[in-house]
């Protein structure tokens, strides 16, 4: 298993082709990647997106774009039917508290529910009545029923302080009133409200968000992970796709019925046309969109590199291991923690590419340009923020001058780095916890006896990968990196610190903790003494410019604010948004990439890749089921502004009928975490015409297919009697 390695690389070449043709189909395919005239490169309108938020919300935009009455109600009917549930989005689809998400959201829940014989993920599971609808422990779904801006509130509050403590401490405060106020608004709801005060453009402005806490959620039916994830990681981020990623959940009261709700979305029978118009409501993930020039050259020097290096190091290292040992892999969960390193490693990948295209920061610089001269035209603005850009730039200085830390201290501490050396930075902790006396004492030993073993062949690739880490980064010279290696090559140094350590697996830990034999004399302990030094060193300088930093983006995101006020979308923050697109088509690779695809494509793509691996089909799809009509739409594509947590997201019409569950983006979408390009850029949707055929020809859900068509609640003749009872 030990990789081919030089001073500077660990990667593999298959993990390397991953990255260069996933970048190379990205540049090829964009024409804004062709050659162009960096001088004439503008700033768009929609240049930060379109993930518009509900107290903002763009009524006037909607209705003279798209000709419909977008009013208040409108908008307040698609906030109610949508959810958030943890990690993705999800919508009622029904009066009776039935929800529509995507599989990929559930695939945990469903291996949570599976029961001693069963196997839900790859046989699917469909509840034939309400009583066979399986609670799922632990679970919630939140429903966004009341905003609040809370921006002058929070203000007057930070303007008065006068050091970055009193600005800490007064913005705490001044939530901690905010959030005491809504829960008394809203208190005939009990426990059920959770208040969120989430700042928009970075800081810029505040909103209270009240939603409704559902806690008792249960799983109705979803697809066979194949049919889920059909295609795998290597279709990921692709389009065309042929994914059904789809699964159902209903919300019960606390009486222990169905939940009873007004705002739904109706499922929509016609479905979608090319150049209809949707909406997508959901709640993505962090963007970076109104980050300065200099904070994304930042990033494109030393941020995203040292992510792509490490997921695909460790990436590697998996793959190897899970190629040596197959069943093992398997048994250990390997398929689903690759899965989530390489859709990191596509995404950063995708990151790159963009800061790397000239055209899209030429785009970004003029943007930049066009506010700084929003704030020297007008003197209250030019007095506040007239350096706030400079102090911005400098603050990338100092950070670049911690970039080799940064690579090197990556992921540190993350389930993929060195189980050895994570108990050694733990056990120094808790023996200067235990010498000082530390109430910290009981909770150290209990994180350092919690840190699990990685197979033996894994843990010595995986510190050996940190130590050349370290080499890279550092320097050979560094006394971490002469500690580390001791005159050794990084992999012969990591084979000999394991040997000799007590913290090189779980059991010897526990048993030299128990038996007070720790001591600096064991060699993980003793780089640990040498590493932590320079790691806490770096963490505090870090963390420093940190929260600097976050205080002058909440400056310019107010600056940002009083120039161009709610016609420019907020960067993303978890919060509830809603986008606009079209479903349109786009060029792809000198063809065309068409708007949706069918089941017929979903066949044809199986049997050209031959019976195993990811484009299998399970066993009662692999001839086409009775009545299954292959024509019908499975996935398609339009130009809504998505990103990572919108998936399960409702994809609706102007009259708020269901039409599609977004579940990607595909390669030229990548760029979104800077930019919003629309050209080629597509989210991903499974269409509700396959999900009702599936449901109907392929699962006989009749139940749920009456109930989606009609919003009659189905039940057995005993839940009948039951509720009339």
């Amino acid at each position: 298993m030990r990789p081919t390695t030089h001073r500077y690389f660990t990667v593999s070449p298959r993990t390397l082709c991953l990255a260069v043709s996933l970048a190379a189909a990205a540049a090829s395919a964009n024409p804004l990647f062709a050659q162009f005239e960096l001088d004439t490169a503008r700033a768009g309108r929609f240049d930060n997106g379109k993930m518009w938020t509900f107290e903002y919300a763009p009524s006037e935009y909607f209705t003279e774009t798209y000709g419909f009455d977008a009013n208040d109600a409108w908008f307040e009917r698609a906030r109610l039917a949508a959810l958030r549930i943890p990690g993705c989005s999800a919508s009622f689809v029904s009066p009776h508290g039935l929800l529509a998400t995507n599989h990929h959201c559930v695939r945990g829940v469903v291996a949570r529910v599976t029961r001693e014989g069963e196997g839900l993920l790859d046989d699917g599971f469909y509840a034939t009545s309400l009583e066979e609808e399986r609670r799922i422990p632990g679970y919630r779904a939140d429903q966004l029923i009341a905003i609040e801006d809370v921006s002058n509130e929070v203000f007057a509050a930070l303007d008065r302080a006068t050091s970055d403590a009193e600005r800490d401490q007064a913005r705490s405060q001044v939530i901690e009133r905010i959030t005491d106020r809504a829960r008394q608004r809203h208190a005939d709801l009990g426990d059920s409200v959770i208040v969120q005060v989430i700042g928009l453009y970075n800081g810029g402005r505040y909103s209270a968000y009240v939603f409704r806490r559902f806690t008792d959620i249960r799983l109705v039916a979803a697809a066979e992970l194949q049919m889920g994830f059909f295609g795998g990681d290597p279709d990921n981020f692709t389009y065309p796709r042929y994914a059904l990623d789809f699964a159902f959940l209903r919300v019960y009261d606390r009486a222990g019925e169905p939940f009873q709700t007004d705002h739904y979305f109706g499922w929509s029978e016609e479905g979608v046309e090319e150049d209809d118009v949707v909406f997508v409501i959901g709640n993505p993930g962090p963007t970076n969109r109104l980050a300065t020039v200099a904070q994304l050259e930042y990033q494109r020097d030393v941020q995203v590199p040292a992510a792509v290096h490490f997921l695909s190091s460790r990436l590697d290292a998996l793959g190897d291991f899970r190629a040596a040992h197959p069943e093992r892999a398997e048994a250990l969960g390997f398929r689903n923690r690759m899965f989530g390193l390489s859709n990191s490693l596509k995404a950063s990948t995708g990151r790159l590419q963009a800061l790397n295209t000239p055209v899209i920061v030429a785009k970004r610089r003029d943007a930049e340009r066009l506010l700084r001269e929003g704030i020297q035209s007008r003197a209250e603005l030019r007095g506040r923020y007239g350096d706030v850009f400079d102090r911005i730039t400098e603050i990338q200085r100092q950070k670049r001058s911690l970039g080799a830390q940064y690579a090197a201290f990556f992921a540190l501490q993350s389930t993929f780095s060195s189980a050895t050396l994570r108990r050694g930075m733990e056990a120094l902790a808790y023996l200067a916890a235990r010498e000082s006396g530390a109430t910290t004492v009981s909770g150290l030993r209990r994180t350092l006896l919690g840190i699990s073993d990685h197979p033996a062949e894994l843990e010595h690739r995986l510190l050996a990968e940190r130590f050349m880490d370290l080499e890279r980064h550092l320097g050979a010279d560094h006394p971490v990196t002469v500690t580390a290696l001791n005159g050794r090559s990084p992999w012969d140094a990591a084979q000999v610190l394991i040997a000799n350590s007590v913290l090189g697996s779980a059991e010897g830990t526990a048993h030299a903790v128990e038996s007070d034999a720790l001591g600096m004399s064991d060699p993980a302990l003793r780089l640990a003494a040498a590493l932590q030094p320079v790691f806490g060193k770096y963490q505090a300088e870090a963390g420093r410019l940190s929260a600097q930093e976050r205080e002058l983006a909440a400056e310019l995101g107010r600056a940002r604010f009083d120039v161009y006020g709610a016609s420019v979308p907020p960067d993303a923050s978890r919060s509830p948004r809603i986008t606009d697109g079209v479903v349109k088509p786009y060029e792809y690779n000198g063809t065309l990439a068409p708007a949706y695809t069918t089941f017929y494509g979903l066949y044809d793509r199986a049997r050209s890749h031959g019976s195993g691996g990811d484009w299998e089909l399970p066993t009662r799809w692999q001839m086409p089921p009775q009545g299954l009509d292959l024509a019908t739409p499975l996935n398609f594509v339009s130009t809504a502004d998505t990103y990572g947590g919108n998936s399960g997201s409702p994809a609706v019409t102007p009259e708020l009928e269901l039409v599609g569950l977004n579940f990607d983006r595909n390669i030229q979408g990548l760029s979104r975490d800077f930019i919003y390009l629309p050209e080629q850029g597509r989210n991903i949707m499974v269409d509700v015409r396959a999900i009702q055929a599936a449901m109907d020809h392929v699962y006989d859900a009749d139940r749920i297919v009456l109930e989606l068509t009609t919003q009659q609640l189905y039940q057995t003749e005993e839940e009948a009697d039951a509720t009339r009872r």
